[in-house]
């Protein structure tokens, strides 16, 4: 049985990217996708999928 990890590390750069993201949509909306692969790899993590 595996030790259970904190995730907390993963929320905070989730949320990081999300800001990033959230603020490319406002301003720069033709790039908002680069944000797309950290935004999903850290919420993928946080909620422990990956």
């Amino acid at each position: 049985m595996e030790a259970k990890q904190s995730n907390g590390k993963y929320w905070a750069l989730c949320f990081f990217w999300l800001a990033i993201m959230i603020t490319l949509l406002v301003v720069y909306r033709e790039f908002f996708w680069l944000a797309l692969p950290g935004t999903v790899t850290y919420f993928a993590k946080a909620m422990d999928i990956m």
